[in-house]
């Protein structure tokens, strides 16, 4: 049986275009509008960022969620509690302790919620 070199060729070139498109490679023709213009950059830093603020202001929103139904001096309370522990609880005093943000959050809770 023969065999066509030239098809041997095409079929490595389609192999390596399937290959390049499932890397998020593209091809385009001079002159029509690019893939790559469509918001496909970014720096790394700006990725890795916008989690981490989500992160935090998700734990500062609990925190001052926790604040406002347990009430100033309960929450101190349990923070002290927790600063006291063994093992990891000072880490966890630490996080949990009021911030200037934590108060304002609840202070407007406090001021639009009824308890």
């Amino acid at each position: 049986m023969w065999v066509d070199p030239n098809l041997n060729d095409f079929y490595s070139r389609v192999a390596r275009i399937e290959k390049s498109h499932a890397k998020g490679y593209g091809f385009e023709a001079p002159g029509t509008v690019s893939r790559k213009v469509a918001g496909r950059g970014g720096s790394r830093l700006l990725k890795l960022a916008k989690p981490v603020v989500l992160v935090l202001a998700m734990g500062i929103g609990l925190k001052a969620v926790i604040h406002y139904f347990v009430g100033a001096q309960t929450y101190e309370n349990r923070v002290s509690a927790l600063a006291a522990g063994d093992g990891f609880d000072p880490v966890g005093a630490w996080l949990m302790q009021a911030d200037p943000v934590t108060l304002w959050l609840s202070g407007q809770m406090q001021s639009v919620l009824p308890r």
